[in-house]
């Protein structure tokens, strides 16, 4: 029996890697960050908030739609240190 994994699998097998590689790195640059599970939802909402916000803006690519060139990963990256800003900011108050 094999297991075939479509286009739309691979994608989302990606997205979690790389979300969970850029929650981490944002992490370590803001500070504030969880565990694994963390990185991994900060990685990926901060993909979604810079591939609404900041491509408009400032342009690139998005790593949601299986992009993972340099300037979708930077954008992703701004997008999740954005984020984790935010959330401490609020975890402060």
């Amino acid at each position: 029996m094999t297991i075939q994994i479509g286009k739309t699998e691979m994608n989302l097998i990606i997205l979690l890697i790389v979300g969970g590689l850029i929650g981490w790195v944002a992490s370590m640059l803001v500070g504030g960050g969880g565990g694994i599970l963390m990185n991994v939802v900060v990685g990926i909402v901060g993909a979604l908030l810079a591939g609404f916000l900041l491509n408009p803006l400032i342009g690139g690519g998005n790593i949601l739609s299986g992009d993972l060139s340099l300037s979708a990963i930077a954008v992703s990256l701004l997008g999740s240190i954005i984020l984790l800003a935010v959330l401490n900011l609020l975890r402060r108050r």
